[in-house]
């Protein structure tokens, strides 16, 4: 078992379901992402670090997926305890990370950070729920190609017919064409929370509230199983924002979303110097 310790917090690897489960229902709707890994078809591919202060207090959560990078890394908690996570016990060579600004700290002294991307987590539960009555359809297996097509997913880049079994997927069609979906990230019965994603609606039929439609049916059949559902949108896409606060959704928190490099060597840190000391045709050719 990896253990580090700081002057600011102890941390270690953690593999405890009971553990884990009871830091990330301190913010559920924050740890939406991370209940749905917690207990997902691939739970055997996160792996879980923790954080404690000196009287043994849970401070902070890291979790990363192993694969091909860059994979996941989400932060919860005090920044120092993700610090000291990453410093010593999960240290991902490439990674997509995903937090709060104030996890920045965290994590800008070890990586190199690409411009962020700013996220709203809406979420909604049964009583806020306003549901919006629509022509979708609950899609199955035999759908895949379609929902493919219409994500413009290549043969290789597709997704398996696994993921509409295992989730929840609705969509909208115009004349036996698919042109509206939206579906399921992850759905955790056990913890009553889901993650909705992958809305889309193709370009020559937006328009017509297909994507409230579609995102209205999905969350209506996830309130049999669950008590909470969320979902991530781009803060500034207002339309959409103005779509999922029709449905009853709610604004939890903002996210901050982008890809970090480890500086793992002193040629790694020199990097700001090679960039200064590079002749103009080096730099466009870049």
């Amino acid at each position: 078992m990896a253990v580090a310790t700081s002057s600011r917090a102890r941390a270690r690897s953690v593999s405890d379901r009971g553990e884990i489960a009871t830091f990330l229902r301190t913010d559920r709707q924050y740890a939406a992402y991370a209940l749905g890994d917690l207990d997902g078809p691939n739970r055997g591919r996160v792996a879980w670090g923790m954080a404690y202060d000196d009287g043994g207090q849970a401070i902070a959560l890291v979790m990363h997926h192993e694969g091909v990078v860059p994979q996941p890394l989400f932060l919860m908690g005090a920044p120092s305890g993700c610090r000291a996570v990453l410093e010593s016990v999960l240290k991902p060579r490439d990674a997509y990370l995903q937090g709060t600004a104030v996890h920045e700290a965290a994590v800008r002294e070890l990586y190199d950070l690409d411009a962020p991307t700013h996220m709203l987590r809406m979420v909604v539960d049964r009583e806020g729920f306003v549901p919006f009555a629509g022509p979708a359809e609950r899609l199955t297996a035999l759908d895949i190609d379609d929902l493919n097509r219409l994500y413009q997913l290549g043969f290789r880049a597709g997704f398996p017919p696994s993921v509409v079994e295992d989730g929840v997927y609705y969509g909208v069609r115009v004349r036996g064409r698919l042109v509206a979906a939206a579906g399921t990230h992850a759905v955790n019965r056990r913890e009553g929370i889901s993650v909705v994603g992958n809305v889309m609606t193709h370009t020559d039929f937006r328009g017509h509230d297909f994507a409230k439609m579609v995102t209205s049916a999905v969350t209506s059949e996830l309130f049999d199983h669950v008590s909470d559902v969320a979902l991530n949108v781009h803060a500034d896409n207002d339309p959409a924002v103005a779509a999922y606060s029709r449905l009853g959704y709610r604004t939890h928190c903002e996210l901050i979303e982008r890809l970090v490099r480890r500086r793992s060597t002193g040629w790694g840190l020199m990097r700001p110097i090679r960039e200064a000391m590079r002749i103009p045709w080096q730099r466009e050719q870049k």
